[in-house]
């Protein structure tokens, strides 16, 4: 199918999408609500299931260059110094890792892949609603302002506030998460932390804090981490209203080893706070709309899938559309390639998001007394491995298989 295609955002899933879908063949046109596409947040991990997307698309070895290797996760209570989370990648089979890469980073690499390719910006448009005519779709902005192109298929990359999501009135599966999170990125240097591991502590499951090497911004030498501390979102503006030198002394308290990181935080402004929702779309598309990222499937960051999630996505919509003899077919394709991974990891999440971010007293109770000796075992060490690595379900090797199949039929 020669398909002209839209794609609403230019967070990493709208960028994935637009370079695997021109790479592809289609026509492609990408629109942003900001005056300049620009990055929001601070460090993420690539699982092996993003990475072997961005291999796909021959951006595996810039973002490696620029990003940090991970090699395993490690959480520890600060009560007892009991190991409660212990993701080592070599209990899995092949040379598998994650890496760990600050968001303007990899924003650099896919906006640069966009660029080198030629494809097409709308910057400063605020995509407000889609119009239906036969076999085409158009936009138009929230001030009702209609653009004169017409498109095959929209893709909707704009997040969980997606205003598409809203207005094609899908099934959702949708839960408010009491609690986010303070980023900030500090300089790493020689402080003790290694730099292929992501760390962090827990007090219960209400105090959470975290230090994530994360490599280098574009054009600079500085080895960066995130730093990162949980927050009840209805507690965020008491916390501003404390102070920067009050957040700083809590988390010294819970964590002594990270107050050579926390100095280089001298205001709020240095900080990005995240709030979390957990939503699922029971279908990711609708007439002639595919839905990826966040906008069909947000939850907490507890498994770290997000970014990972919206390249499998990128991919699998991609496969579909290339394969599949109508668009209609594609999208039903694409939701089948994509919904056992999703709902897996979803329903993971939101399991295990309490026993690690949550008020409860008995799921952290839980946690602490049953995790080491239970992580003894080998299959549950892969098994709990494979979820933060993104590769239980096997996603990547079902799109694979996907698209060898109906190569073959095509030959």
């Amino acid at each position: 199918m020669a398909l002209r295609i839209a794609i609403v955002g230019c967070g990493p899933a709208g960028l994935s999408s637009a370079v695997a879908l021109h790479d592809a063949g289609f026509s492609v046109t990408l629109y942003e609500r900001f005056e300049a596409p620009h990055p929001v947040g601070s460090g993420l991990m690539l699982q092996p299931t993003g990475l072997a997307v961005l291999e796909w698309l021959g951006l595996r070895q810039q973002v490696e260059l620029s990003g940090q290797r991970i090699n395993g996760m490690l959480g520890k209570t600060v009560s007892s110094n009991k190991t409660v989370l212990d993701i080592k990648y070599t209990v899995l089979p092949g040379d598998l890792y994650g890496v760990a890469i600050h968001r303007a980073t990899l924003f650099h690499v896919l906006h640069e892949a966009v660029k080198a390719r030629n494809i097409h910006i709308n910057t400063d448009w605020d995509v407000g609603a889609c119009h239906h005519d036969k076999s085409t779709v158009s936009l138009s902005d929230v001030h009702d302002q209609k653009i004169s192109a017409q498109y095959d298929l929209i893709v909707d990359a704009s997040g969980r506030q997606s205003k598409l999501v809203a207005l094609a009135e899908l099934k959702t599966r949708s839960r408010p998460l009491d609690y986010g999170a303070l980023w900030s990125t500090v300089r790493l240097g020689d402080h003790g932390f290694s730099k292929q591991l992501l760390e962090q502590r827990y007090r219960a499951a209400s105090i959470m804090a975290g230090v994530l090497p994360c490599g280098q911004l574009p054009g600079q030498q500085d080895a960066l981490a995130t730093l990162f501390w949980s927050i009840k979102s209805a507690d965020y503006d008491q916390t501003v209203a404390r102070g920067i030198d009050a957040l700083k002394h809590d988390i010294c308290k819970i964590w002594p080893a990270v107050e050579p990181l926390l100095q280089q935080i001298t205001d709020f402004s240095q900080l990005s706070f995240a709030q979390y929702s957990h939503h699922t779309l029971k279908k990711p598309y609708s007439q002639r709309i595919a839905f990826i990222g966040d906008a069909a499937h947000a939850t907490s960051p507890q498994l770290g899938q997000g970014a990972n999630m919206a390249l499998l996505d990128a991919k699998a919509l991609t496969a579909a559309l290339t394969h599949a003899q109508t668009i209609d077919a594609a999208l039903q394709d694409y939701a089948r390639l994509r919904r056992m991974h999703v709902r897996l990891f979803q329903a993971a999440s939101l399991s295990l998001t309490p026993l690690y971010q949550s008020d409860s007293v008995v799921f952290p109770w839980i946690r602490d007394t049953f995790f080491q000796p239970v992580s003894k075992l080998p299959f549950a060490a892969r098994l709990m491995t494979s979820l933060g690595a993104g590769t239980l379900a096997q996603p990547v090797q079902k799109i694979s298989a996907y698209e060898a199949k109906h190569s073959a039929t095509r030959k």
